[in-house]
């Protein structure tokens, strides 16, 4: 592999012009696609073969006059007073007046006004899904009653939802990242290189991305997720590949040939690292959840396109800023003999790596109590689909879960809905009356609804109102108490459905599906190291030290989302469970990420021991040559992921978060910190492969060890090459 991007690194350095005008032509054509066919994002989350999904199914058609989007629009008299019909009527009217409404209910005649009569609601019935809603049709019925003088007026539920905006929120990652590539490079064109480089391949994805919406259906969540990682990745292997470009400058070679080597052996760690993110993100499409599958390939492609970026457009921008990309007091040192080259203090990672392997035992006893410590509130963990309990304060749907909340009560806010389905009208009419009564006896039901009946009476829809909020464990338990009991009504098939009941379906399929994946996860992990780096006790430190930062990621991200310790200081107002499918996620992107900074630091402590070093040594010389570099990705990538914790969408932000958190804690405290302690405890043994697997198994090269005999390039005099195992 090595050799192969040795020369597309030297091929796209000697043709620089024509490489940077295909990208820009690429990023161009991607824009205009994007402009012409982009769609519109839905907040929808569909489940195939889910019992709510099939009872929703069975709604379109043979009840679609109820199939629809759905809309609730509270209506709150001042404190003291009673709302009267001639208030109610305005907004009502108005109400069942907005484009694409098919119809609004009077609470006064279905009976939705409160004990005190201060409150009222009005149940407004859209004609399409809400995937299907306009801005258009979602501006004018946000705008209900908004004109309405001395009532408080505020429409809610499923209509209301708008798209995740990120605003400007990566706007800082974007400014952090270019500080840390100046202090890194001391350079002011290297820095700036870089982040154009990253710029251009998340530019390219991101357009490619909104160009398919036109014809696939995406979640809000994609595009922001395929965004906040392609910015993240984009700029680390940049930043991998120009520190090695300026190292080979530095050992004496040309522009070209350093261009070329820095592709070959740190282009061979971004494709790894690259294919593990996208292998990762595209496994999410084996949990069968439609929506996952999405927001895991979108984030996948922005990953891949990244790397082609950095394989390509790099070198031909190298190619231009020549030897500026290093710091002027460089620049002539990199022309010297090695012996007439100024010596230079001992660098940080140098002396914190013997301080590491100097105290490996404490240090590992530390970092293994502090991480398990800190995973603690895992085992309290609950997921769920945000409702708009946890929007933002201020947004449409907020304030109208708050007021239906004060004038009814939670339940109000996590509706459910029973279809009876029969083969005849008798036979349907018969068993909607038997499961109402069922329903009303189980624990946790506020109140059941009359039945209402299509057309044809085969179909009848009851619905339920639980007496706790939608996330709450309570609801959940009803929910599948109200199954267990109505499987014995006879005559119909009696499915539970609604917002409610698909959000208990999804997070009990993720949780389900959780294990599983995080098993192929960790088996990937094993088995790519394997072929990487030849051995069997690296890849397992590098699993063993994965299920560590993710353990101590899910429980500090629970006992801040969920717990509400310390959530203000990420704008969380109202704690609850976890969005459901953040572990999943979760998962695949820091895998990636966590064999990221595996690669790039274990990959030379493997070079210099196979090339004589002792194995302490080769752990010294693995962290102190790439502890600067792996310290500066993760910093960007954490203010990258941090950016996105000051967005309103409770989505964005807990991914951002948790995000954040697991990078800071596999870089500083797994990679950086506990590898070089265990490496150093196993010393030659972190190196033994059985010499049948090591004939066996592929050699991928990473570290260019072939690249390096194919130019000429012998080990240094005095050095003895071992073969490990």
């Amino acid at each position: 592999m090595a050799s192969l991007l040795y020369r597309l690194g030297r091929w796209c350095f000697g043709h620089r012009g024509p490489v940077v005008l295909i990208w820009l032509l690429l990023l161009g054509v991607l824009g205009g696609a994007a402009a012409a066919f982009s769609g519109p994002t839905s907040d929808e989350f569909r489940m195939p073969g889910t019992e709510s999904q099939r009872a929703m199914d069975a709604l379109e058609r043979q009840f679609p006059q109820a199939g629809g989007a759905t809309g609730t629009v509270v209506i709150a008299a001042p404190e003291g007073a009673k709302l009267t019909k001639a208030q109610v009527a305005p907004v009502v009217k108005e109400a069942a007046a907005v484009p694409g409404a098919v119809g609004a209910t009077d609470p006064f005649q279905s009976g939705t006004v409160s004990a005190d009569g201060r409150y009222a609601l009005v149940q407004v019935q859209f004609a399409d899904e809400a995937a299907e809603i306009t801005d258009a049709q979602r501006t004018a019925y946000l705008h209900v009653g908004q004109d309405v003088q001395g009532l408080k007026v505020a429409p809610g539920g499923e209509v209301a939802k708008e798209g995740g905006e990120t605003g400007a929120t990566e706007v800082i990652g974007v400014v952090v990242a270019a500080v840390v590539l100046i202090v890194t490079f001391g350079s002011l064109v290297a820095a700036g290189m870089t982040l154009v480089n990253a710029l251009v391949g998340v530019g390219a994805g991101m357009a490619g991305l909104y160009a398919l919406t036109g014809v696939v259906e995406l979640n809000s969540a994609s595009p922001v997720l395929a965004l906040m990682l392609g910015l993240a990745v984009g700029i680390d292997y940049s930043l991998f590949i120009t520190s090695r470009h300026r190292q080979y400058l530095l050992d004496g070679l040309d522009a070209r040939d350093a261009a070329g080597r820095a592709i070959g052996t740190a282009g061979s760690a971004v494709v790894f690292a690259g294919a593990t993110v996208v292998i990762a993100l595209a496994g999410l499409s084996v949990v069968g959840i439609p929506f996952l599958t999405a927001m895991g390939l979108a984030a996948a492609g922005t990953v891949a396109v990244a790397v082609l970026v950095a394989l390509t457009l790099l070198p031909a921008v190298l190619a231009f800023a020549g030897a500026r990309v290093l710091p002027r007091r460089l620049r002539t040192a990199a022309h010297a003999e090695p012996g007439e080259r100024p010596n230079v203090k001992e660098p940080f990672g140098g002396r914190y790596a013997r301080a590491v392997t100097r105290t490996r035992v404490p240090v590992l006893i530390a970092g293994i109590l502090v991480l398990g410590g800190l995973a603690l509130p895992v085992q309290d963990m609950r997921l769920a689909l945000p409702d708009a309990g946890t929007a933002a304060p201020d947004s449409a749907e907020r304030q109208a879960y708050d007021l239906t909340s004060e004038g009814f009560g939670e339940g109000f806010n996590g509706r459910l809905i029973a279809v009876v389905s029969g083969s005849s009208g008798t036979e349907t009419r018969a068993a909607a009356q038997q499961a109402t009564a069922v329903i009303r006896s189980v624990p946790g039901v506020l109140t059941v609804a009359p039945a209402q009946y299509n057309k044809a009476g085969t179909t009848a829809l009851v619905a339920v109102i639980p007496k706790a909020g939608p996330t709450d464990k309570a609801t959940e338990d009803a929910v599948h108490t109200i199954r267990d009991r109505v499987a014995a009504v006879r005559g119909a098939e009696v499915e539970l459905t609604g917002t409610t009941a698909v959000g208990i379906d999804i997070s009990a399929k993720l949780a389900d599906a959780l294990p599983v994946y995080l098993l192929l996860v960790v088996g990937l992990s094993v088995l790519l190291l394997m072929l990487v780096f030849r051995s069997l006790a690296v890849p397992v430190k590098a699993a063993a030290g994965f299920l560590l930062t993710v353990g101590a990621t899910f429980g500090i991200t629970t006992a801040v989302f969920q717990e509400g310790h310390l959530a203000s200081l990420v704008g969380v107002d109202t704690p609850g469970p976890l969005i459901s499918f953040l572990p999943i996620i979760l998962i695949g992107i820091l895998f990636g990420l966590a064999m990221d900074y595996e690669v790039f630091l274990v990959s030379k402590m493997r070079e210099d021991y196979v090339h004589g070093d002792t194995p302490r040594q080769a752990v010294i010389n693995g962290v102190r040559q790439n502890a600067r570099v792996v310290s500066a990705a993760a910093v960007i990538m954490i203010a990258v992921f941090a950016g996105f914790v000051l967005t309103p969408d409770p989505i964005i932000k807990s991914i951002g978060f948790a995000l954040a958190v697991g990078v800071f804690i596999d870089a500083f405290v797994v990679r950086m910190t506990l590898v070089p302690a265990v490496m150093s405890l196993l010393g030659r043994g972190a190196w033994w492969l059985p010499r049948w697997l090591d004939r066996t198994l592929p050699d991928l090269d990473i570290e260019g060890e072939r690249l390096r005999r194919d130019l000429g390039a012998t080990s240094e005099p005095g050095r003895h090459v071992r073969t490990p195992g």
